[in-house]
């Protein structure tokens, strides 16, 4: 029966709807993550470490179709032919002290190992085309109609980077920027990488990406990790946390026998340091913006306001969370799972761009109203900055906020009013939250034993309003049997307007988008 489940979803299928999905969505939803995690005798160990499955939610007229592939990778081939795990992800690897760390394929550069194509966090465009990405150098070019996969593209064989993120920020022009790291004999350097925004031949992939900078890492044999950058009109800004790389444990890991993660760390001694960078000169600001220790994935929104540049995220002063996603973790439930939640809160920075020798010392440079961010100049070229929480006491009911989303196309590098995103009370989202910058008011959908996904929102046709539109989620039951729905929200009000239950269980996964098909 899971053969024939398996070619059911290779072809679109049809869902059951409940409530009313409203007729002007036209487009597909596609969702990505890990959705194979046994071959052969050998199983996976990491919940980053499944096979890539992509998912196609197709909605037009109020009704909605699913279809799902797994994607074609060398590596997901090179299992299958050999029926069993042939390369190494972030958790499983053949060692007798086996990796299991949510940095692996991050990692995987550095080790005398393939690197793995398995390309299961995100979905992401680059020149009006589809790919589907993780964090290593590999992404694969993908026909959103079909979810067949088409060609692999290799990052370096563009520009001089070892990966890139799988989280790159567009300006309303297409052009694309992302982040990757190299390595030299002078250290290790962080990479802002410009894609530009049109096609010289159909055929174009990463054609004419070029670095815009490149920013020396603080310590320069143990870089941080990073899994995404925040961009403003004029500006992209870089958090260097303290979650540390040292690359002499990395690179010789495999050779001492040990597991990669040892290589990883979080070091609360240092602080955490923003690096601010004009996109178009590409010059690194020579000032230095230092916050106390904390460990973040996602930011929400980054914008410039009289003077200062504003960037929202979540984050925690923990940075232990790097241990989470253990697939021991995943298996656990009930209380045990409660004790590994991620507990990120959305926080707001506030740096003065506009600082020389004669701007004081010792008092808060932060002059906006109803603030309560903090930077306080310390040295001529250093400015220490404290964050505004962007929540209230009621948010810690749901565990803090992760996996947030904006009206990106009206209100990203632009000052905006509302975000959403998933509450945390467990180590995947059991919530969904909406939050009204003003007065930091929470709206939530949650009910017991759902599990929805990031948010993602579609702008209604004509919309004036930022949050005119639908929240689009799936949502897993993993009590009941074949129970996995796509929950349609109103955005402003936060009420379920619909569902379409697909009669398959699908795998909880990590990003996703919406095609509109208009």
């Amino acid at each position: 029966s899971r053969g024939r489940q398996r070619s059911l979803q290779d072809k679109p299928i049809t869902t059951t709807i409940t409530g009313n999905i409203p007729s002007w969505i036209k487009g597909n939803f596609l969702r990505n993550g890990p959705g194979k995690f046994e071959i052969g005798r050998s199983s996976f160990n990491h919940w980053f470490d499944g096979m890539a499955l992509m998912h196609q939610f197709h909605i037009e007229d109020g009704k909605v179709t699913y279809m799902s592939r797994f994607l074609n990778s060398d590596c997901y081939k090179e299992n299958l032919e050999h029926n069993r795990i042939m390369v190494s992800e972030f958790g499983t690897i053949a060692m007798p002290d086996p990796c299991k760390n949510f940095f692996q394929r991050f990692l995987s550069r550095f080790e005398l190992l393939k690197q793995s194509d398995n390309a299961n966090v995100s979905f992401v465009q680059y020149k009006g085309d589809y790919y589907v990405s993780t964090e290593t150098n590999f992404m694969h070019k993908i026909d959103p109609q079909t979810l067949e996969t088409k060609e692999k593209v290799d990052w370096s064989k563009f520009v001089a980077v070892n990966g890139a993120t799988a989280h790159p920020h567009v300006d309303p022009d297409g052009t694309t920027y992302n982040m990757g790291n190299s390595y030299t004999l002078k250290g290790a350097f962080y990479n802002i990488i410009m894609v530009p925004s049109k096609k010289v031949n159909p055929n174009d992939t990463l054609e004419g990406a070029t670095v815009v900078c490149s920013i020396p890492s603080e310590d320069k044999s143990k870089p941080s990790y990073y899994h995404s950058f925040a961009m403003s009109e004029n500006y992209v800004l870089f958090i260097e946390q303290p979650i540390k790389m040292d690359l002499l444990k990395i690179v010789t890991s495999k050779l001492r026998g040990k597991g990669i993660n040892e290589g990883v760390y979080w070091d609360p001694k240092r602080n955490t340091v923003f690096h601010v960078i004009n996109k178009h000169t590409g010059k690194l600001s020579l000032i230095k913006y230092y916050a106390k220790p904390l460990s973040t994935f996602h930011q929400i929104n980054c914008y410039e306001e009289n003077g200062f540049l504003i960037m929202d995220m979540c984050c925690s002063d923990d940075g232990q969370a790097i241990n989470n996603y253990l697939i021991q973790n995943l298996k656990k439930s009930g209380n045990a799972l409660d004790e590994v939640k991620p507990s990120m809160f959305p926080r707001r920075f506030v740096l003065p761009l506009n600082m020389d020798s004669q701007t004081p010392c010792g008092q808060n440079l932060n002059t906006r109203l109803n603030s309560t961010a903090t930077a306080i100049k310390t040295d001529k070229d250093k400015v220490f900055c404290t964050h505004e929480d962007l929540h209230g006491e009621d948010l810690h009911e749901y565990g803090g906020l992760e996996f947030p989303h904006i009206n990106y196309s009206m209100c990203n590098s632009r000052p905006y009013r509302y975000f959403y995103g998933c509450g945390f009370r467990h180590l995947v989202g059991d919530s969904l939250i909406k939050m009204d910058l003003q007065g930091k008011q929470i709206k939530v959908w949650k009910h017991a034993g759902m599990y929805p996904s990031e948010p993602i929102f579609v702008s209604s046709p004509g919309a004036v309003e930022e949050d005119d539109g639908v929240i689009l989620s799936v949502v897993i039951t993993p009590n009941q049997d074949k129970s996995t729905f796509l929950l349609v929200l109103d955005a402003k009000t936060f009420e379920e307007l619909g569902r379409a239950d697909v009669p398959i269980n699908i795998p909880y996964g990590f990003h996703g988008t919406f095609q509109n098909r208009d």
